[in-house]
């Protein structure tokens, strides 16, 4: 097997665990309450319960894999390792194009806070500058990623402090607080699963396997540590937003956040969520860009992608084809698509992923006192539960991205076995 160069291990308990964070409290923290209170009611807070369960089960099958194999790539390294090439492909798979489209929604959603009338310029220019910053190496990533998440925890806390404050106001419409069918078992499940992938941002940790110090040590803390401070925060946050705010007004607005500033006594303090809401998106995309990058070099490097994404190169060893070509790929998104439609089936594609991440993590014959196999199967299970309790259009797309890249792959083996025979 091709032999290849290796990314340097820079980042320690800290920086990972500020990268892991910062992908969890991206944009989604500021709009993911609204829709999820539309699906659960009053329910919320146990939708987010079920989030975090499924998320700490996905935790320790990737902290696991992660200690056996500290390579860049996730779940692509640990399926292809413990399952096979089938699922590994899979999971890489879905990752890199769910994920893509989630890097173009969330430079989009930078512009429309900070230039609405030219969102799709100032996405592109995000793009670029994120990607630059990439270029000058991992710890450079990590920098910048520690002033992103100090922004969006000062704005959760000043979110916090005002819907203490209130004053709150009254629901007008009672019998109109939560839409037919919220508060059911079918509305918890699909809000669940929104709120799982809000969660699923210490994916990020495990991608960047290779560029950790001790990785042993350091992965599994982080990921954990990264996951419990998350999962903190949005109980907190869904608690106050709920007793803040009526559910309709929750449930229907467009910026949840923001409506619980504007409706408190600190409400001449809106531009700084906003601000707040615009880092996020920042820090969010960094990280996203970096793990895409990862996982499409570690797929190159096994033939699963083209050849030339597998090379490393420059003072600071990145993967610069793959993190040129994810650019590419994103800036094309947004002057092509409607990349805030497209995104929905990332979701799955992030379920899939993680239910490759737990099949794997069962197979593994030894395991620490706090990883048994039960949890794992626990894990796998609930990722099958939330992926097909999700909305109907965004299992069937991504379903068929799935079979695109399953068909695609299938001819290239082919090919290669004709050319070989």
């Amino acid at each position: 097997m091709t032999k290849h160069q290796r990314l340097q291990r820079r980042l320690g308990v800290f920086d990972a665990t500020s990268i892991g964070l910062g992908s969890m409290l991206g944009a989604g923290v500021f709009v993911v309450f609204a829709p999820a209170a539309g699906l659960a009611g009053t329910l919320l807070v146990a939708s987010i319960v079920i989030a975090g369960a499924v998320a700490y089960c996905n935790a320790v099958a990737s902290a696991q894999l992660a200690a056996k194999y500290p390579e860049s790539g996730g779940t692509y390294v640990y399926g292809r390792k413990q399952l096979g090439e089938w699922p590994g492909f899979i999971a890489g798979w879905g990752f890199v194009t769910g994920k893509t489209a989630s890097c173009a929604a969330m430079a989009l959603t930078f512009g429309q806070y900070v230039a609405p009338g030219y969102a799709t310029p100032v996405a592109i220019a995000a793009v670029a500058v994120l990607t630059g910053v990439n270029l000058l190496g991992i710890t450079r990533t990590a920098f910048l990623t520690r002033i992103l998440l100090g922004i969006v925890l000062a704005t959760l806390a000043f979110v916090a402090a005002a819907s203490i404050l209130g004053p709150h106001p009254v629901d007008a419409a009672p019998a109109a607080a939560a839409p037919d069918g919220a508060g059911s078992a079918w509305g918890v499940f699909p809000a669940a699963g929104l709120m799982f992938f809000a969660f699923a941002g210490y994916a990020r940790i495990a991608t960047l396997g290779e560029e950790v110090k001790d990785p042993a040590r350091v992965i599994p803390r982080a990921i954990l540590g990264a996951l419990a401070a998350a999962f903190g925060i949005y109980l907190a946050l869904a608690l106050l937003l709920l007793e803040h705010l009526p559910l309709s007004r929750l449930a229907g607005s467009e910026a949840p956040l923001l409506e619980a500033v504007r409706t408190s006594e600190l409400a001449a303090g809106a531009a700084f969520v906003q601000a707040g809401a615009a880092a996020a998106s920042l820090g969010a995309l960094l990280a996203l860009i970096t793990g895409v990058g990862r996982t499409a070099m570690a797929m190159a490097r096994e033939g699963d992608l083209p050849g030339p994404l597998a090379r490393i190169g420059g003072r600071h060893t990145v993967p610069f084809v793959a993190e040129l070509a994810v650019a590419a790929v994103v800036v094309v998104l947004l002057l092509t698509s409607n990349v805030l439609t497209v995104v929905g089936f990332s979701s799955f594609g992030v379920l899939v992923y993680y239910a490759v991440a737990n099949a794997a993590a069962y197979s593994l014959p030894h395991r620490p006192w706090h990883a048994p196999r039960w949890l794992n199967a626990a894990g796998l299970a609930g990722c099958l539960v939330l992926a097909f309790t999700l909305p109907p259009s965004s299992v069937l797309t991504m379903a068929a991205v799935l079979a695109a890249g399953v068909a695609a792959r299938a001819v290239v083996l082919r090919r290669r076995r004709s050319t070989t025979g």
